[in-house]
């Protein structure tokens, strides 16, 4: 257990010995408190649900108020969740008791009227300030205000990152208006006062912005720098762990599925904030875990069967690789080419050409790409189940092939990796192609964004060299046939090329589907020492 995670179950600890002191004590400890408890980016990890209940549990048992908030993707991450388009997730916040969530980049994944359906079933409040539909009006109220104890106001105004248009499958929110820079500070600020002339006591931005580079300037950090008002946010969407900002701001955010829970200590007399901190839910200790919270029974109870339910679908062995499969971010497939990355565009290419005269063009102008934010997981050499694919591409795309001249796919390729060797979601992993990146080189961007975009296209190429294309010279006046999925046709992350194509067609098959049949059909089932490396088709110069 690393330094800073004994730190947390250090605090912990302290916590649950409080808790049962009060027991043996006439005097409830939190009798005029207000306790938020709030989590973020669960990404589908159900069992944790029931830690953050026990919690609360414990908290009303020593006399507290308590308010239990989410910051955003809750509805994707798992299959326990995926298999019924994030449903299960709000099955289990319902069951945890949750007062109010904002939403996150990945309540789009499976479009926005499957989201309404979704969060028709809340038993809790939806907030977010900054989303708008054809209307013009938010698509969720843009804040609550819920009163404790003695009178205590508290505001919560939700927030969700701009980055959601392209993050999410655009052909599936289409009609939505996400703001941003400047926009977004005016909607808060104008938010942050109206709450105030109701009567709040205490503003707290409920965001799913988060503080990763990449974000600028539409991070928690920003949002404070260009407001007055905020007492404190609730951040996501960076899987950051932090009691506060680099810079001493007032923000907290518990990283990703439930690695920690957030707890604020509101004191109700001077309605003030006393403390903020991050306690763990568990720990290990030579090799077992050890649990700082308990699970409530009944919360539990849900989880368990939702998990029984799908590992009977899912933990089915179809397949064994030979390799460990990097399914890793940074370095990863956000950074370099991977083993992962070149064995799904393979998959790719190999479903579409298998059937002769799918393509316009000559199969030697095919190439796949695969968006290395897609991929969510390693695999570990051994078994494979279909739950280890589903989870390593749990969006439930499907693939589509687009035509580009080759000017086109520079402009693509340029745009995917401007911040490489920084993380992106949109960096390429592919097949059929050879290309460089020249990371020594600046990136030459517009000085506007594209349409309905936080990411800025070039306006030279500058970085990217294409050396071959199936082994052959490129020719940036060719038509290509770009295997792809959905999500990137549709001008996901930093696809805008591909999204302006208006020669397209989408085959329908899922994208976790074609990996399996590429492994067991084309592989015999075993995934081999030919992937025990990457294959030397993406070059970074540093």
């Amino acid at each position: 257990m690393n330094k800073g995670m004994r730190k947390l179950a250090a605090v912990a600890v302290l916590v649950v010995f409080a808790l049962s002191s009060v027991f043996a004590s006439s005097v409830l400890p939190f009798e005029e408190k207000t306790v938020i408890l709030h989590s973020n980016d669960v990404h589908g990890s159900v069992a944790g649900y029931a830690n953050i209940a026990q919690l609360r549990n414990e908290y009303e048992a020593q006399g507290a108020d308590v308010i239990l908030v989410d910051a955003g993707d809750f509805s994707q991450g798992t299959t326990y969740v995926s298999t019924t388009k994030g449903l299960d997730a709000i099955t289990m916040m319902n069951a945890a008791g949750y007062d109010v969530a904002t939403l996150g980049n990945h309540e789009f994944d499976y479009g926005y009227a499957q989201l309404k359906d979704n969060l028709s079933k809340a038993e809790f409040q939806v907030i977010c300030s900054d989303v708008f539909g054809e209307d013009g009006n938010t698509i969720y109220p843009a804040y609550t205000i819920i009163t404790t104890g003695d009178d205590l106001d508290i505001a919560f105004i939700g927030f969700e990152t701009p980055e959601a248009q392209t993050k999410a499958n655009p052909a599936l929110i289409k009609g939505l208006k996400f703001a941003a820079g400047e926009e977004l500070y005016a909607i808060a600020q104008e938010n942050i006062e109206e709450v105030k002339a109701a009567g709040a006591d205490l503003v707290i931005a409920l965001s799913h912005l988060g503080v990763d580079a990449e974000s600028e300037p539409n991070r928690s950090v920003d949002l404070y720098a260009n407001t007055t008002g905020f007492d404190f946010i609730v951040d996501g969407h960076s899987h950051t762990v932090m009691t506060e900002g680099e810079n001493g701001e007032p923000i907290q955010s518990t990283g990703t599925a439930f690695a920690t829970i957030g707890v604020i200590i509101i004191d109700n007399a001077t309605k003030t904030i006393e403390t903020n901190f991050l306690t763990s839910v568990s720990h290990d200790e030579d090799g077992t875990t050890v649990y700082d919270i308990p699970a409530d029974a009944y919360v539990a109870g849900f989880a368990q069967e939702i998990m029984d339910r799908v590992n009977g679908e899912y933990n089915i062995v179809f397949a064994q690789s030979l390799v460990d499969l990097n399914g890793e971010r940074d370095p990863g497939n956000r950074t370099e080419e991977t083993n992962l990355g070149s064995l799904i565009a393979d998959a790719m290419m190999w479903t579409v050409l298998k059937d002769e005269g799918s393509l316009t063009v000559d199969d030697s102008y095919a190439i796949s790409i695969v968006n290395g934010g897609g991929i969510r997981a390693s695999v570990k050499a051994g078994s494979i189940t279909k739950k280890d694919i589903n989870t390593v591409l749990p969006f439930g795309n499907t693939i589509t092939v687009v035509y580009v001249s080759g000017a086109e796919l520079l402009e693509a390729l340029e745009a995917s990796t401007y911040s490489t060797p920084t993380a992106i979601g949109g960096f390429p992993q592919v097949a059929g192609i050879e290309f460089t990146v020249d990371t020594t080189k600046p990136y030459d961007s517009n000085p506007e964004t594209y349409p309905a975009s936080t990411y800025y296209g070039p306006a030279s190429i500058n970085r990217v060299t294409i050396n071959s294309i199936n082994g052959n010279p490129f020719d940036i006046n060719a038509t290509y046939a770009v295997i792809t999925n959905n999500f990137m046709a549709a001008g996901g992350d930093t696809y805008y090329a591909f999204a302006a194509s208006d020669d397209k067609f989408d085959t329908g098959i899922p994208l976790d589907e074609a990996v399996m049949a590429y492994i067991t059909d084309y592989l015999g089932g075993v995934i081999g020492e030919e992937y025990a490396a990457p294959f030397g088709r993406i070059h970074i110069v540093k």
